[in-house]
């Protein structure tokens, strides 16, 4: 059995792929979208949504969205802000979609989540909060049972 090492040209793009994801952590808030991102990466939209989800799983659009909802709930946590004010606070220009994709990653509605927040996390570290409460994208896609023959 033999293990070939990667290609300089894989490695070239797996770099590029996570610029790109760097990008979105630190970028989150502003208007992204895939043709901007893969302007950045001086690839074409398809080829990196496609090489982006073999890297890491999702496609670049849901890692945005999952990102932008999981800093929607520390900001519902902390409970100062409305849910329209943490919607465009994220970079979300439709309160509408924000409110379906959070419902589909965290399993409630912004506005649920944000009065059970504020009764089970009252008290805990905002570092524990973060990881207690992180979306989990499993629950988007219910887990099918495997297929015997």
């Amino acid at each position: 059995m033999s293990t070939r090492a990667p290609s300089a040209e894989r490695l070239r793009d797996l770099a590029l792929f996570r610029r790109v994801r760097d990008r979105i952590d630190r970028e989150y808030a502003q208007p992204l979208d895939v043709e901007a991102l893969a302007r950045g990466a001086h690839m074409s939209a398809g080829h990196l949504s496609r090489e982006f989800r073999i890297a890491y799983g999702e496609a670049p659009y849901s890692y945005l969205m999952t990102r932008r909802i999981e800093r929607a709930m520390a900001l519902l946590r902390r409970g100062d802000l409305s849910v329209t004010e943490v919607c465009f606070a994220v970079g979300c220009s439709s309160l509408g979609t924000f409110s379906s994709r959070f419902s589909e990653l965290v399993g409630v509605p912004p506005s649920v989540y944000r009065r059970q927040a504020a009764r089970t996390t009252s008290g805990m570290p905002s570092c524990v909060a973060k990881q207690v409460t992180r979306p989990v994208r499993n629950r988007e896609v219910p887990a099918r049972e495997p297929q015997l023959a």
